[in-house]
């Protein structure tokens, strides 16, 4: 896929690297979704804040590093690993922060917006050190 890549260089490679990473944008919220013991698409449909905030804030946390993954990539498997450990660290951020905020599904379900805050602000901070702690 690498050599793919090169050859086809400019706009190409990125398409390539830009369907690839929203494609596995989409993929990791779907199993971010999963993992939560609520249903945030449903509780956004009914205008629930807190659920909202909560996933805005890690789809926001997924994509920082995904950025600099692309940005610092040799090639698309070397991207998908980065983002793969990107992943990883959003769900011990999240497992942390629910494990900080008592009844945190109740609290979410109920739309308490703090929680929802609390986990996107953990969220967007384990991405952002995640993207800086990536080197080649």
């Amino acid at each position: 896929m690498h050599e793919l890549v090169q050859s086809i260089g400019g706009v190409g490679a990125f398409g390539v690297y830009f369907f690839s990473s929203v494609v596995l944008l989409a993929v990791l919220a779907r199993l971010y979704i999963a993992v939560t013991p609520y249903r945030e698409i449903t509780l956004i449909r009914a205008g629930n804040k807190a659920a909202a905030c909560s996933l805005g804030g890690s789809i926001i946390g997924f994509a920082i590093p995904m950025g600099k993954a692309i940005a610092q990539s040799r090639s698309i498997t070397d991207m998908f690993v980065w983002i793969l450990f990107a992943f990883i660290a959003q769900l011990i951020a999240y497992f942390c922060a629910s494990l900080c905020v008592p009844d945190f599904r109740k609290t979410i379900e109920e739309d308490r917006v703090a929680s929802g805050i609390i986990i996107a602000a953990l969220s967007i901070s384990i991405g952002i050190l995640n993207a800086a702690s990536m080197t080649e």
